[in-house]
Order: structure tokens, then sequence, then C-alpha cells
């Protein structure tokens, strides 16, 4: 009889499937405002359960790299590329809006608001608890539950310093450094140094 105690186990993690799901990413793409209470609400609730979830288990125990890109995939629900690396924790309220380039680097603690979608490029490196926003409620207080988004895109090569907080609507340009602790409230260009609350350029990087 063979004795399987100690053998490696197979763990697979598979993205649920969300009713609405399809149309509330189409309506989050395009901008339009989700509503408090709609339809379009519950099924973003029901993804942020899923998120919570996989979540838990990403940062609940150790996970080899195969697994964490395994575990990332059915978070994102698309094929994460098996050069993906992370040292959780990682929180995401969403996770169905993310989009990562092959090679991207996340370090521990990072936040990320995703609904209004997050696309990462290749070799991009995301430091220490770096807060990746893509909502804003509605200012009118008696619509302040309702939710406008709006994307962040990263290119490739950027580098975040730890502790960078992205506001909505932002590009980052191909090869910039973000500088620690640095709020970006605005795009920033290629190839750019930009430091400060909010972020300001500093210099140009010169290949």
């Amino acid at each position: 009889m063979t004795d399987d105690t100690h053998q490696p186990q197979s763990h697979r993690w598979t993205s649920a499937v969300i009713d609405g799901l399809d149309a509330l990413l189409a309506a989050l793409d395009a901008g339009e405002t989700i509503r408090a209470e709609s339809p379009h609400h519950q099924a973003m609730h029901a993804a942020s359960q899923e998120a919570l979830r996989l979540t838990a288990e990403i940062n609940g125990t150790f996970h080899d790299p195969e697994e964490v890109v395994e575990l990332m995939s059915a978070l994102t629900g698309r094929q994460v590329p098996d050069s993906f690396r992370m040292f959780p924790p990682l929180t995401t309220d969403f996770g169905r809006n993310i989009r990562f380039g092959e090679r991207v680097f996340l370090n521990s603690g990072c936040r990320f608001q995703d609904q209004g979608g997050i696309d990462i490029g290749d070799d991009a490196l995301i430091g220490h608890n770096a807060v990746i926003t893509t909502l804003n409620h509605d200012l009118d207080p008696a619509r302040r539950a309702d939710m406008h988004p709006a994307p962040v895109r990263i290119g490739r090569g950027v580098w975040l310093g730890a502790n960078v907080t992205i506001l909505p609507d932002v590009t980052i340009g191909d090869g910039a450094v973000i500088g620690a602790g640095s709020v970006v409230t605005k795009d920033v260009p290629p190839n750019t140094v930009a430091v400060g609350v909010p972020a300001r350029h500093i210099r140009d990087i010169t290949p």
C-alpha cells in the first residue's frame, strides 16, 4: 500500500459565475455611473464577495509562484502571465477588472480598487502598500452611494515606490518612476520622475 500522506496536493481555483457581471463590466469600461441598489451595483457586490474569498486564500497561507498565478487568474477572471510575481498580502474589492502584462511584480500590501479598470504594463514594479483607486462617489449627499468609474493605466517598466496612491483617471507613461509616498492626481509623462502630494515632475529619465 502506498503512503501518499506527504505527496504534494493539487489545488485548483476557478472564477465563479456572477450574474450580470458582463453587463456590469461593459458599463464600468464605458464610464457609466453605477447607481446604488441597481442591478449593476448588486453584481458589483457579488464580485466583491468572490474577491474577498480569493484574497483570503491568497493571503492566508503560503502558495508557490505557480499557485499564485492560478489564484490571480481566478481573481481577475483572465489568464495572468506565468511570469507574474507577488509578495502577499493583496487587497482588492472587485478583482475582475485588472490586467497584468508580462513580468509584473507586486510587493506586499498593495490595495486595488479596480472596478473602473487597472491596466499594468510589462515589467512594472509596484511597491509596498501601493493604493490604486478607480472609483469616486457622487458629490451630491443625496446620491453619495452612486459611483463613478475611471481607469488607471500604468505603462511598461513603470516603478511605483512604497506607499504611492494613484487616483482615478490617471495614466502613467512607460518608464516613469513615482517616488515613495506620492499621490498621483494627473497623468505622468513617459520616462519622468514624479514626487510629492500631489505628485509633480522633478526630472526626466535619460535611457
